[in-house]
């Protein structure tokens, strides 16, 4: 549990720490989004939040590097490390800070810098956003809150546990394009500007397109697949492979391949997609079996991945200040 530093007052429910998803490199526009993090979990951003505010080129390239950003992409801020994310309803105790509770349209955007107070001692505390185009989600300030003991967090699932329970089933697969955007990164970054042949099937959809307009065409390509617990590891050069929603740990291929970290959600629903069936019943419909009425429309454009996300990730991975990347990234996607 996390408490006020000021007075020790609790402001949590007990919750267990998860690795920061993906999904926080984009949003989707003016869009109401769920909550990030699901209920009795919280993660740690690494990443400075907050005033003060700098542009890429006010700021020598040794210190933006420190800063963990390697190319320009918004601005820099120089605020705390190491905020805490949580789902909005596992934190009371609190309560808003009326004057910086302003936002765009429909709730609170946290421009206004931290809007929630302790309830006990009017401490700020935290920032709660939950405007459209936001993530739901509320960032308590590392040096306002405390850890107070609490009963053990959820132990630590290993990976057939977690395709036993059905964990990687994602609840925000309807945002797959951010996590699509954040490995077509690190995938091009993998290439090392070499062409990449895609393997027929759902990450072809997922990614073919994409990396034909990114990486050039040509012989020497490396073949990108999909490898993972339960799945197999098929002879590929660079394998797409589940990041642990737990640790932030990659499942490690044991051939010489080159492993590329997928969110587990988006992996699974490519390894295991859903099985559906339209074939015609009668009486009552069989265990596992959906019927839709009318059929789901066909999507308006082919799926791309989030170009935000991607270039959010790019900006991040010091790969990016080489030449041939550094180019790559100028020129947008």
């Amino acid at each position: 549990m996390f408490g006020c530093a000021g007075c020790g007052a609790v402001l949590t429910a007990a919750v267990s720490e998860v690795a920061l998803p993906v999904h926080w490199a984009d949003t989707h526009w003016e869009t109401l989004h769920p909550p990030l993090l699901e209920a009795g979990s919280f993660a740690v951003d690494p990443a400075p939040d907050g005033p003060p505010w700098r542009q890429f080129d006010e700021v020598e390239a040794g210190e933006a590097a420190k800063l963990g950003r390697f190319a320009p992409f918004g601005a820099l801020s120089g605020g705390p490390v190491g905020t805490v994310l949580l789902a909005p309803g596992d934190v009371h105790g609190t309560r808003l800070i009326l004057e910086r509770a302003a936002g765009y349209c429909q709730g609170i955007d946290g421009s206004d810098g931290p809007n929630l107070a302790c309830l006990g001692c009017a401490l700020p505390v935290g920032t709660r956003l939950d405007d459209c185009g936001c993530w739901q989600v509320v960032r308590l300030l590392p040096q306002a809150v405390v850890r107070l003991p609490a009963p053990p967090e959820r132990p630590v699932s290993d990976w057939a546990e977690l395709l036993a329970t059905g964990a990687l089933e994602h609840r925000l697969s309807a945002f797959r394009d951010i996590p699509a955007g954040v490995a077509l990164a690190h995938v091009v970054v993998a290439a090392a500007g070499a062409p990449v042949e895609v393997a027929p099937g759902p990450v072809a959809e997922l990614f073919g397109r994409s990396l034909d307009a990114l990486l050039p065409a040509g012989p020497g390509a490396k073949r990108l697949d999909l490898a993972g617990p339960g799945f197999g590891e098929p002879a590929a050069d660079l394998l797409l492979v589940p990041i642990h929603p737990q640790t932030g740990d990659l499942w490690q291929p044991r051939g010489g391949a080159v492993p590329v970290p997928l969110d587990a959600g988006l992996w699974a629903e490519l390894a295991f997609p859903p099985h559906r069936t339209r074939l015609p019943v009668s009486g009552g419909l069989p265990a596992g079996v959906e019927r839709d009425d009318p059929l789901p429309p066909h999507p308006l454009c082919p799926f791309q991945p989030s170009s935000h996300a991607f270039r959010y990730t790019l900006a991040r991975l010091p790969a990016v200040r080489e030449p041939w990347l550094r180019a790559l990234y100028d020129r947008g996607y």
